[in-house]
C-alpha cells in the first residue's frame, strides 16, 4: 500500500520506545527487549519503503543514554555493531541509504568504521534514506552547529546541522505511550505532526505505521497561517 494522498507524510522520524518495558512485563532482560526492539526497526524499514516514505529517522541512542547501567550500554554498542554487519547488505538491496548523526565522541574506532563502512556501501541507492540518530541529542546538535556559526542568519545555522539535506519530518512517532520528543530534532521538529501511541516498540508493525500515516493524512497543516 503506497500513500497518495496530497498530504502523505513522505518524511517521517520515530522515537522508539518502550524495549525496557517489553521486556521487563515478560520478566526478560533488557537487552533482549532491545533485541525485539532491533527487530521490529528491521520490519519498519521495509514497511516504510513498500508505504512510499521517502526519509525515516530513527532516535537509536541518545547523548543521555550513556547513564544507563553499564552492561545495557555495552549490550546495546556490540548490538548496533552487529546490526550494521548483518543488516547493511539487505538495505542496500532494498535502495535503502543509510546516514549516521549524532556525535561520534565517545564511540569506539571499530563502530565508528563500521558506521562510515555502511554509509559508504549504501551512498549510491535512492529509494529511501535511513537517518540514524546515534550518541544523538537536539541540544547537542544546536550547540555543535553553534560553535560553527559565524554568520548567515537561520539559514546558515541550518547548514551546520549533523545532516543539513534532511528534510523537516512530515510526521513524528512516538511509541509506548509517552508524550514528549526528549530531546530529538529539536530544530527540525518545528512543525511537525505528532503522532503518540501506546503500542510498545518492539510490537510496533505495519498496521501501525500505516495508521499514523493515514491519520497524518486528514490533518490540515498551516504552518502557523489560518
Amino acid at each position: 500500500m503506497t500513500q497518495t494522498s496530497e498530504q502523505a507524510a513522505r518524511y517521517v522520524a520515530i522515537i522508539m520506545d518502550g524495549n525496557a518495558r517489553w521486556a521487563t512485563s515478560r520478566g526478560l532482560p533488557v537487552l533482549e527487549g532491545h533485541r525485539e526492539g532491533a527487530q521490529a526497526l528491521k520490519r519498519t524499514v521495509k514497511d516504510a519503503v513498500r508505504l512510499g516514505v521517502d526519509e525515516l529517522t530513527v532516535y537509536a541512542f541518545s547523548t543521555e543514554n550513556w547513564s544507563r547501567p553499564g552492561e545495557e550500554v555495552r549490550g546495546l554498542m556490540a548490538m548496533f555493531a552487529e546490526l550494521i554487519r548483518s543488516e547493511t547488505d539487505e538495505l542496500k538491496e532494498q535502495g535503502v541509504r543509510m546516514v549516521f548523526i549524532g556525535r561520534r565522541e565517545g564511540i569506539s574506532d571499530e563502530l565508528r568504521e563500521q558506521m562510515d563502512w555502511a554509509t559508504a556501501m549504501t551512498a549510491d541507492q535512492s529509494r529511501m534514506t535511513l537517518y540514524v540518530a546515534f550518541n544523538y541529542g537536539g541540544r547537542a546538535e544546536l550547540a555543535d552547529a553553534a560553535a560553527r556559526f559565524t554568520s548567515g542568519g537561520e539559514e546558515g545555522l541550518a547548514a551546520l546541522l549533523y545532516a543539513p539535506e534532511m528534510h523537516d519530518p512530515d510526521l513524528v512517532i512516538r511509541t509506548s505511550g509517552e508524550r514528549r520528543l526528549s530531546n530529538f530534532l529539536i530544530w527540525q521538529t518545528a512543525y511537525s505532526e505528532l503522532h503518540f501511541t501506546e503500542v510498545l516498540w518492539p510490537d510496533f508493525g505495519e498496521r501501525d505505521l500505516a495508521a499514523a500515516l493515514g491519520e497524518y493524512a486528514e490533518r490540515g497543516r498551516r504552518y502557523g497561517a489560518r
